[in-house]
């Protein structure tokens, strides 16, 4: 199983660059979301490209059905996720968020690879050991 972060759902739903690979990804490997990280894809799909919720949910409830899994962290991963950001954040270098340590956090405790065009999230995931499937940004370009 692959951890997606907010950037791979967006990308499915928004065609991003990377919405061919991360839809290939759902098919392949069933995937998971930590609940957090899918709130914040439904927030700027919402918000960023105005799209109403009842056609959010009409594209979202079918891949929760088939292909993407909730992954909801307990207070282990939180402790985690915050070890993870005090190690790593810098507001200039890896302004990586509380959301993407919770990721982070999941991708550890569950030993699954995390699948992002962050190059803060991808950068901290080598550095922890973690798997990680680097997807294209909207420019085109892999962390």
């Amino acid at each position: 199983m692959t951890l997606l972060d907010a950037y791979a759902l967006v990308a499915v739903l928004t065609d991003e660059p990377a919405a061919d690979e991360v839809d290939q990804l759902m098919r392949r490997d069933r995937c998971a979301m930590t609940i957090v990280n899918l709130a914040e894809a439904l927030d700027i799909v919402h918000r960023r490209d105005g799209v109403e919720e009842h056609v959010l949910r009409t594209a979202i409830e079918p891949l929760l059905d088939s292909h993407l899994a909730v992954h909801a962290s307990d207070a282990e991963e939180a402790w985690l996720a915050a070890s993870i950001r005090g190690r790593y954040y810098n507001a200039k270098s890896s302004a990586i968020s509380v959301a993407d340590c919770l990721l982070l956090a999941a991708a550890t405790t569950s030993r699954n690879a995390v699948a992002t065009a962050d190059p803060a999230v991808a950068a901290v995931a080598r550095q922890e050991g973690i798997g990680l499937f680097p997807l294209p940004d909207s420019t085109g370009a892999r962390p």
